[in-house]
């Protein structure tokens, strides 16, 4: 039995490149939540004003890795202490936020943001929202697996990779095989 999981940090296509790559991760698809705007385009997301953020959605098995542990990998490859930005990235829709799907996550949210605060990992206040997920829409189909798909890309060379690399030399014993 799979759960789900849907967060926003940024560029969908980073978080979905690190996902991807989790032991108990069984899929995650890039997409939209937050916002107003029924059925979502890309092209209105970046445009800042239809409220939505660029989230992935994970589905994964609890046996395998916890609710807990995505988001200690959530909070190692985003900065969460810039509101509306991830690098260049600038914008409500590159939010930091965690759409919990139940009350047993946003306590384990809390939890998490209150232990990662304590630990004065970051200089700044953790400025990760926490909201109820209303309703996800799938990103078109051309943003799945971007990184996967077009790993000698620009973007996916400059700002993706170094972020993988990271992600892998802290959590290469929870890689997939």
């Amino acid at each position: 039995m799979t759960e789900t999981a849907t967060l926003a940090g940024g560029c969908f296509w980073c978080l979905e490149a690190v996902f991807d790559d989790l032991k108990g991760v069984t899929d995650v698809v890039s997409g939209y939540t937050g916002g107003s705007m029924a059925n979502p385009t890309y092209e209105a997301v970046c445009s800042g004003r239809t409220g939505h953020a660029e989230v992935i959605q994970i589905q994964y098995d609890p046996s395998v890795i916890s609710f807990n542990d995505l988001l200690h990998v959530f909070f190692t490859i985003h900065d969460p202490t810039t509101l509306n930005r991830q690098g260049a990235d600038v914008g409500t829709q590159y939010r930091s936020a965690i759409y919990y799907h139940t009350p047993e996550q946003k306590q384990i949210a809390q939890e998490t943001i209150a232990e990662i605060s304590a630990e004065h990992i970051w200089q700044n206040p953790i400025v990760t929202e926490m909201t109820p997920l209303d309703t996800f829409y799938p990103a078109e189909d051309y943003h799945q697996e971007y990184y996967a798909n077009h790993p000698n890309a620009g973007y996916c060379q400059v700002v993706i990779a170094p972020k993988v690399a990271k992600f892998r030399q802290k959590y290469y014993q929870q890689l997939k095989a």
